[in-house]
């Protein structure tokens, strides 16, 4: 992460140098304020993102620990490729049974 050397304190005391034709000082602290209220959400929103990424690992090691506690058999990928298998198996015979007898009578015809 990139090192941050100003501070809300720092952006809030600086000082700048009045020329002959220098800056409206009213503008610069107006924008300075601006500044500050940015520089203050982006460090609460790097907060909550850092609170969120520890609660997030904290739940991927969690649930890794779960899944190898699991036995190789009762893995849930094994159960859904035998449920697609089932239903696959389902729709073939409904396919059969619904178009069989179409599918037969055109078979027939094209090898006459």
């Amino acid at each position: 992460m990139a090192n941050r050397t100003l501070t809300t304190k720092d952006i809030l005391q600086k000082e700048f140098k009045t020329g002959m034709r220098g800056y409206n000082p009213a503008e610069v602290d107006e924008y300075l304020d601006e500044v500050i209220r940015d520089y203050e959400s982006y460090n609460k929103e790097i907060s909550q993102l850092k609170a969120e990424n520890e609660r997030l690992h904290s739940k991927v090691d969690e649930l890794t620990k779960q899944a190898t506690l699991q036995k190789p058999g009762q893995s849930g990928q094994s159960s859904n490729t035998v449920t697609n298998f089932d239903i696959l198996k389902r729709l073939s015979n409904l396919e059969r049974h619904v178009f069989g007898s179409k599918l037969d009578t055109d078979n027939s015809s094209e090898f006459e």
